[in-house]
């Protein structure tokens, strides 16, 4: 279906435009609806050239077939950044009607989140790193110095001999300092396509990690308790959880091979 986006009042001026018929927006709702289609939130996603879905279609070409002993070797990385006070459509609130300003009913929120911090992380089924935190702005030499030769290369030696490190395409993981690194002390890289947050699982770490927290009452009151929350729960998030994110790789794939190298659910 082209233009999902138009309101019915949209469709409703473009039919009269064209047709010269006239109907209301109500009729152009309720025809929609006898289609089955209502109007949802959209979600967000990156955007997607044609070169983007081409490269994702080849990777997933290129790794579809993998099995799980596969997966296995692959430390999944990612830096991730979570907000003392995030904008979480999630929160709600019991009240009754005409109580919107009651006291206790207003969620009070600070100026641009209250602040925020960086942490780095990897995954794999068999382990995962330490949560690092990431103070200021990463850099390569502090990305090689800080997170690649104390972090990555030991977990690596740690999963096997035929470990393989993926990471994303930021400049700091792709700067020629790291990539020097990278090929003296021989780590295996995954080619990585970009625009693909949606192939990597620790994404979803992620999220499990911000619910978890967000489940702690009453919530961080500064940023030094938050990273502080963030580590214990990074570190009591069951191996059984990581083994079914990554498991799900195939099924990554597959459904981005399906919908041609678009978005998925994922």
């Amino acid at each position: 279906m082209q233009q999902r986006m138009a309101t019915a009042n949209n469709i409703r001026q473009r039919l009269q435009a064209t047709t010269n018929t006239v109907v209301s927006g109500q009729t152009i709702r309720n025809r929609l609806h006898n289609f089955g289609l209502r109007a949802r939130r959209p979600v967000r996603g990156t955007t997607l050239t044609a070169n983007h879905r081409a490269a994702r279609r080849a990777w997933c070409t290129q790794h579809v077939r993998w099995q799980r002993q596969q997966w296995a070797q692959v430390l999944f990385t990612d830096e991730s950044r979570f907000c003392l006070e995030p904008a979480d459509g999630r929160i709600r609130v019991w009240r009754r009607r005409g109580e919107r300003f009651a006291e206790g009913a207003v969620l009070e929120r600070q100026r641009f989140g209250g602040g925020s911090v960086m942490v780095w992380g990897g995954i794999s089924t068999r382990r995962r790193t330490p949560l690092y935190h990431v103070v200021g702005n990463l850099t390569g030499v502090r990305y090689q110095n800080e997170i690649l030769q104390p972090l990555v290369v030991p977990a690596l030696q740690a999963i096997g001999p035929r470990a393989i490190l993926q990471d994303d395409n930021a400049p700091p993981h792709r700067s020629a300092a790291v990539n020097t690194f990278i090929q003296q002390a021989r780590v295996n890289r995954m080619l990585w396509p970009a625009k693909s947050p949606d192939l990597n699982p620790i994404e979803h770490m992620w999220d499990k990690l911000c619910r978890r927290v967000q489940q702690h009452h009453p919530p961080p009151a500064n940023l030094g308790q938050l990273l502080q929350w963030l580590q214990q729960e990074w570190n009591g998030v069951p191996r059984a959880f990581l083994c079914n994110l990554i498991h799900s790789m195939h099924q990554r794939c597959v459904k981005c091979l399906a919908h041609n190298g678009g978005h998925t659910r994922y």
